[in-house]
């Protein structure tokens, strides 16, 4: 189900599952629809089957003598009952949905017009819906019958495999509301549905090969069944049987390789056309040449036939490719699929407070949206009232639901699981989040890593090795064994296995960078994981990559017996209107841990702000001060501010503690004297030890390289176990830093937020940037990570060293198979069909082996 009807179907299935738990519980329930019947008789019942049965509407009785009269009563019992046809109330709500999509942004997206006309000249025009509960034959027969009888239909088509209903119609006689009107007036409540290109022409190609494949089986599956009476008993089957089973052998292999087969001449008669030696090269010639002779042979009636083998080794290299095909399309990321269900409508909060829905391709920034609990958040922006639980799954990675509300940004595709919000919009469309990530994933997907561009000019080479090495098998058979000169040529030139060389590296990069992107890290670059598995060092931002990058009260001292809690709300008070990080932070403590009352309860008058040394203001008869020590310690400068002075009962001792390199303290005072001390310091990322210790295991050495100050910086890096903590170092200064590592000899993976550490992300062989730290078309780096979760870095590094380890196995299977089988083929050892085999299962390993690399186990 899109969620486009995610956001909008809350009844029919909910009505149904209650419905089907009522009835088994024993109580009276409607025969067509499932729902308990109140009325006691029944308000309405007919013969069915030749059996009296109850129902709730006259709906659900027309429905059940319609599907009875067709001959679909047998499909009714106890587990299975069809729609029920909507409730007015639920009708109310849903039809403003149907009829946005009758606006022409929407009918552009999802309704297709056919070039010619109807007979009365009107337009024709084709639509996909999805019904979210059709469930068999009588469904989709009752869905046909229902459409096909409106006026101005032209054919409905209802696919159970798929549960998609294609109908084409005069959109001058119906409206797509009336469509999905009508359907759910018989129960089933259906949305349009779209087919990005990218999935139409994967689905297409998926469907092709896989039809190729099909007719490949059976063709080898019948030869098969032919040439085994002749392998096991030739010598006592009559002639004319046997010219029977040659000519019913040719019949079969036809297709396989008119058809079937057709891909792989084609790519080979391209590599021709561009005088480029492919890997379909070998595999042409070897099965033009065996089905050459073998037609020839049945023609003629003299010699042997291959169609066995020929069929065998084409269904099987079919295979193979079908296999690769579902890896590098798994290698999809699931934002791009995301990206497609995006919601096709939405409601606007109009400025008189009314609500509207509307197209989402309307909405404009500023524009103020709602999305309801269940809905898919339509756009970029900022929650300005509500609150909810969001689940970003589909864009972080983070699987469980993280608390949004006012003044918190959402992103577009977001899932909102509890309650109803209100969104500002700051982006939609292409400019949204989500935009970003997918362009991203192109630009990746169209850059040709390294090793893969290298293992295709290997294969070329190897291809024109195997080409020559099969024409002098070849011309020295024709001397040795004039009669077996030709199979001999045939099984060298199939035996070979370019296809396992080329498919060894991209098939594991594909499996590798899926299995990423689903843990919320995006490659960016195609030279990523090659680079990330030879990574030595890792340079890290401290500021919003280690640490969150924002100040959190760490603790309140209060002095002079000051109340903790009012000194907190004199904090409040006086930052209230800040927008510095110190002063955000000492709101969010007091918003926090203050009754909501207190909170900002004293009124500031004559407000001052002193640039670089704190606030001062009346409250009450008293002048408070909130900074820097010097600066609040001025309002009575005849008290001691010492800390080992500062308030009884060893309250100095204690603030000594606090007050480490890694703290920033804040004083608030008046006239009589220091009131407290407010120690902020930054906030370590969930995952940050779980990183280092990970890292420390792949014997990766970590830097922390900060523009922060040098103590504050080493004060950091032994919380962290970095040895290598550096203060004071700009952007120029980060990527000397790296420079000098790489002459060293180290391979450099930087991380950093994409802004400030650009230099530094630029100059390291690979470079991981935070997706929280700029826009993500703004970043230089090689991947990005989408959420906070930064232990994803160790698990990336993991992943490349797995994945090379795969791609060295691929290579050295097929490095070592050919080194055995083509010599074995040359020597007349290897028959054609046990070339094919032979070929086939090679690719298939390389394959199977790649896809291991889709899985991450939990936990990384």
């Amino acid at each position: 189900m899109t969620p486009h009807a995610l956001s909008t179907a809350r009844a029919g299935p909910l009505q149904q599952d209650a419905a089907r738990s009522t009835a088994a519980g024993g109580d009276a329930a409607c025969f067509h629809c499932g729902q308990r019947l109140d009325a006691n008789p029944p308000a309405m019942q007919a013969l069915i089957a030749g059996k009296p049965r109850d129902f709730c509407c006259a709906g659900c009785l027309a429905l059940a003598q319609t599907l009875d009269a067709a001959g679909f009563a047998h499909l009714y019992g106890d587990q299975f009952r069809f729609g029920r046809p909507l409730d007015p109330s639920v009708r109310a709500e849903i039809e403003p949905v149907w009829a946005a999509y009758d606006t022409d942004e929407l009918r552009a997206r999802f309704v297709r017009r056919l070039q010619d006309r109807d007979a009365a000249g009107g337009e024709r025009c084709e639509i996909t819906l999805t019904p979210e509960n059709i469930r068999c034959a009588a469904c989709a027969w009752l869905i046909e019958q229902k459409l096909g009888g409106l006026p101005g239909v032209e054919s409905v088509v209802a696919n159970i495999a798929t549960r998609r209903v294609l109908v084409r119609w005069n959109s001058a006689a119906l409206t797509v509301a009336s469509l999905l009107g009508a359907l759910a007036d018989i129960g089933y409540t259906a949305w349009p549905f779209e087919l990005s290109d990218a999935e139409r022409q994967d689905r297409a190609e998926r469907r092709g090969l896989l039809m190729r494949l099909g007719v490949a089986m059976l063709g080898m599956m019948q030869v098969m069944m032919y040439a085994w009476p002749v392998y096991t008993h030739a010598g006592t089957i009559d002639p004319a049987h046997l010219r029977l089973l040659q000519w019913a052998s040719l019949a079969l292999t036809l297709p396989v390789v008119l058809y079937s087969a057709a891909p792989i001449f084609a790519g080979a008669w391209r590599a021709v056309r561009h005088r480029h030696v492919g890997m379909d090269v070998p595999v042409a010639l070897g099965l033009a040449a065996a089905f050459g002779a073998s037609l020839l042979a049945t023609v003629r009636g003299v010699g042997e036939v291959y169609y066995d083998s020929v069929t065998m080794f084409v269904a099987l290299l079919l295979l193979a490719r079908y296999l690769e095909l579902r890896v590098r399309q798994a290698s999809r990321s699931g934002a791009e699929m995301l990206a497609r269900q995006l919601p096709a409508t939405c409601e606007q909060v109009l400025p008189d407070g009314s609500v509207e829905r509307v197209p989402v391709a309307r909405l404009a920034p500023g524009d103020r949206v709602r999305a309801r609990a269940g809905e898919i958040v339509p756009c970029d922006g900022d929650v300005v009232a509500g609150q909810s639980d969001l689940d970003e799954s589909m864009l972080t990675g983070e699987s469980r639901p993280v608390p949004r509300g006012p003044g918190d940004a959402v992103l577009a595709g977001c899932y909102n699981a509890t309650s109803p919000i209100d969104i500002v919009v700051r982006h939609v469309g292409a400019g949204t989040r989500l935009a970003e990530i997918v362009a991203l994933l192109d630009r990746a997907l169209a850059d040709k890593p390294r090793l893969a561009a290298m293992a295709d000019r290997v294969a070329a080479w190897f291809v024109a090795a195997l080409l020559l090495l099969a024409l002098a098998t070849g011309l020295a058979w024709w001397f040795i064994a004039p009669e077996r000169a030709l199979m001999v040529t045939v099984a060298v030139l199939v035996v070979s296995c370019p296809c396992a060389l080329s498919l060894a590296t991209p098939a594991a990069l594909a499996a590798a960078g899926a299995a990423l992107s689903r843990r919320g890290l995006l490659l960016t670059r195609g030279h990523t994981l090659e680079t990330l598995a030879d990574v030595t060092d890792v340079v890290m931002d401290k500021t919003g990559t280690l640490t969150e990058g924002r100040f959190q009260l760490a603790q309140l001292l209060p002095l002079r017996d000051a109340d903790d809690s009012a000194c907190l709300a004199l904090a409040a008070a006086l930052e209230a209107s800040g927008e510095h990080p110190i002063a955000r932070a000492i709101v969010a403590a007091a918003d926090m841990l203050l009754p909501r009352q207190s909170t900002h309860a004293a009124t500031p008058r004559d407000l001052r702000n002193v640039p670089g040394e704190g606030v001062e203001a009346r409250i009450g008869d008293r002048t408070v001060r909130l900074g820097r020590r010097d600066f609040v310690a001025a309002l009575a400068p005849s008290v001691a501010t010492e800390p080992h002075a500062a308030g009884p009962d060893g309250a100095g001792r204690v603030l000594l503690a606090h007050l480490h390199d890694g703290a920033t303290p804040v004083w608030l005072g008046d006239e009589g004297g220091m009131l407290a001390v407010l120690v902020l310091s930054d906030t370590e990322r969930p995952q940050t030890a779980a990183l280092l210790r990970r890292l420390r295991a792949l014997d990766v050495r970590c830097h922390l390289v900060s523009g922060d100050s040098a103590p504050t910086v080493r004060w950091w890096g032994a919380q962290f176990g970095i040895d290598q903590a550096h203060g004071r170092i700009g952007p120029e200064g980060k990527r000397d830093y790296v420079a000098a590592l790489q002459r060293q000899g180290r391979v450099v993976l930087a991380v950093g937020d994409g802004i400030n550490d650009g230099p530094v992300l630029a100059q390291a062989q690979v470079s991981v940037a935070l997706a929280s730290g700029a826009p993500l078309a703004q970043v230089g780096a090689d991947a990005v990570l989408t959420h906070d979760g930064v232990a994803t870095i160790a698990t990336a590094i993991e992943v490349a060293r797995r994945t090379r380890a795969v791609v060295r196995q691929n290579l050295g299977w097929a490095f070592a198979y050919n080194v055995i089988a083509i010599p074995l083929a040359a020597s007349g050892h290897v028959t054609a069909w046990m070339a094919g085999v032979g070929m086939s299962l090679s690719s298939l390993l390389v394959v199977a082996n790649a896809w291991r690399l889709l899985r991450i186990p939990e936990g990384r």
